[in-house]
């Protein structure tokens, strides 16, 4: 799977934990050089507390378009590790 953005592969991997339609890519996964921390939050009432980041390409700002649970809850710890993506980031095969 790939997750893509203004034609940039910003993460890719065969290992994508699929979590109500959402591709969680592993963390290691990620091209680095397209993310930048954001202070969002939100807070899901299964999952825990989300974490965002920014995507960023040749300077255009995707605001919050990518999250991660740093400390998911213990139903979805299969998504610890992992970053999930959307506003736009198309996840493809």
């Amino acid at each position: 799977m790939r997750a893509i953005w203004h034609d940039a592969v910003l993460a890719e991997s065969d290992d994508t934990v699929v979590v109500e339609g959402n591709h969680y890519f592993p963390a290691g996964s990620m091209r680095r050089e397209y993310f930048r921390a954001s202070d969002h939050q939100s807070v899901c009432p299964w999952k825990g507390t989300a974490s965002y980041y920014d995507v960023v390409v040749d300077g255009d700002v995707n605001a919050n378009g990518a999250w991660y649970y740093p400390t998911p809850k213990e139903a979805a710890s299969e998504i610890k590790g992992r970053v999930a993506f959307w506003h736009g980031v198309v996840v493809t095969a």
